[in-house]
């Protein structure tokens, strides 16, 4: 039996179930904290926007937080689960 909850007055939670194991996918735990590394030959793109490698994420029933560090920046991407329309992978060939 499937459990969904809903949020907002919407059935949001099968969007959010998805979303969690596509995410779940294409990275690992981070040691220590709630967010999750894109795997290693991985890259993430979302809403067919920008394609992420070596980003952290940050799931929450609300909302994705995709973070990008460079050498003197950190760039944080916020994104509703409820606008998330895609989500594609990308990964090397074995």
């Amino acid at each position: 039996m499937t459990i969904m909850y809903e949020k907002g007055g919407g059935m949001a939670g099968s969007a959010l179930q998805t979303w969690e194991k596509v995410l779940e996918y294409a990275s690992v735990p981070l040691h220590g904290t709630m967010s999750r590394k894109i795997r290693k030959g991985v890259k993430l793109q979302i809403n067919e926007g920008t394609v992420y490698e070596n980003a952290v994420l940050f799931i929450s029933d609300l909302f994705l937080r995709v973070t990008e560090d460079s050498a003197d920046t950190s760039v944080n991407t916020y994104y509703s689960i409820d606008s998330i329309a895609s989500i594609r992978t990308y990964s090397t060939k074995e």
